[in-house]
């Protein structure tokens, strides 16, 4: 098992996530002020933060799963196949 996880790395990917989401945000808005969509009002904003931050966090957890998964053996085959 690793390290456990301190108050100090837990806010440090936190932080990560959450400029993540930030980038994005302000990414897919001057995208969308440059194809001539007009500019983000306040609910289009925080709709698309939302958004943004649903998708990298769900992204985030199965990436987890995944990894957690593969590391413990969830997805091994048994050893005798014949058995249920």
């Amino acid at each position: 098992m690793g390290p456990a996880l301190t108050l100090s790395r837990l806010l440090l990917k936190l932080l990560a996530v959450t400029g993540v989401a930030v980038g994005a945000t302000a990414a897919v808005s001057f995208a969308w002020t440059a194809i001539g969509g007009g500019p983000l009002g306040l609910h289009g904003l925080i709709a698309l933060s939302l958004g943004v931050s649903g998708t990298v966090g769900l992204s985030w957890a199965l990436m987890a799963l995944a990894f957690r998964s593969s590391r413990e053996g969830w997805d091994d085959r048994p050893d005798n196949p014949d058995k249920p």
